[in-house]
């Protein structure tokens, strides 16, 4: 299903969210199971899917990397189910250099400015690769689609990673 259709937008990265909001709330009114109590039981069926399709769909439209995802499973790309890792030798040496900084604040005496280092890290970095993706996904000219799906692996990773710092906060300070 192409969520982008059901709320009425054209495809791109960049969406306005209230619109999306607004748009669910409609599409909801309109496909409320209540609405259908009195109807058959394939129609109260319907209904619920509807709803279903609607919750997923706005779930997906508003989360930007499940949207960029949706994007490039609708040309053809699906990341869902992949295992495909990322080549950058520089972003994989990155990746290491956070991983060492994540295991040292368990052993510091002063865990605070590290975990304050690795959070502005981590949203300076997500910053740049969501702007690179908006670039490549809201662009008029031929996306290289690629190179899209390498930047949502990365952001993935990126979301991964900052849930373990927060896991490592939380432990420390819990």
């Amino acid at each position: 299903m192409n969520y982008f259709e059901l709320f009425r937008f054209t495809p791109a990265f960049t969406i306005d969210t209230a619109l999306l909001a607004e748009r669910y709330r409609e599409l909801q009114r309109a496909v409320h199971p209540d609405k259908f109590a009195n109807d058959t039981e394939q129609q109260k069926l319907l209904s619920v899917q509807r709803t279903a399709q609607i919750n997923d769909g706005f779930q997906t439209l508003k989360d930007p990397i499940r949207r960029a995802e949706h994007m490039l499973a609708l040309r053809g790309i699906d990341l869902s189910h992949e295992t495909t890792t990322v080549k950058d030798t520089q972003f994989l040496m990155q990746q290491m250099e956070w991983r060492e900084a994540l295991e040292d604040i368990s052993h510091s005496q002063a865990p605070e400015p590290m975990i304050d280092e690795l959070y502005q890290s981590f949203a300076a970095y997500q910053t740049e690769l969501t702007q690179l993706l908006a670039a490549l996904l809201d662009s008029e000219l031929h996306t290289d689609w690629l190179l899209a799906a390498d930047q949502v692996r990365k952001l993935k990773f990126m979301a991964k990673l900052h849930n373990e710092l927060t896991r490592a906060e939380d432990a420390l300070f819990d």
